[in-house]
């Protein structure tokens, strides 16, 4: 996950670099006249409007799926062998396929025959 961030940040470090110095030496350009109704200014304005909008919903994104799996569900093991029912709390992030971690890490091995309920937590 940090490998991908840093790739992130180089390649628009990379990208934000080469806007402002161009691909080259100016000299050995051949210059073309610009359209006159159409400004440098403004095509760097769209540019630059549409890393921060990318930026800002990447962290949307980083946040909203941060913030649910931190979310804190009750989950009811019913065991059909045993005739019995637990509630435990967990955070979304610590249910796996055999196994749930409990908020107090309390690690509980799942048998195949063990069903869980999971619920939200009921805030008044």
């Amino acid at each position: 996950m940090l490998t991908k961030i840093l790739i992130t940040i180089l390649v628009i470090v990379g990208a934000v670099v080469y806007l402002r110095r161009g691909r080259g030496n100016p000299k050995n350009r051949i210059v073309d006249m610009p359209e006159p109704h159409t400004s440098p200014l403004f095509s760097r304005a769209i540019v630059y409007t549409m890393i921060a909008i990318s930026m800002l919903a990447t962290a949307g994104y980083w946040g909203w799926g941060w913030y649910d799996d931190n979310t804190i569900v009750e989950v009811t093991i019913s065991s059909p062998i045993e005739a019995m029912t637990a509630s435990y709390q967990v955070r979304k992030k610590d249910i796996e396929e055999q196994r749930i971690t409990t908020i107090d890490g309390i690690q509980i091995r799942l048998s195949n025959q063990e069903r869980l309920t999971v619920n939200t937590l009921k805030t008044d």
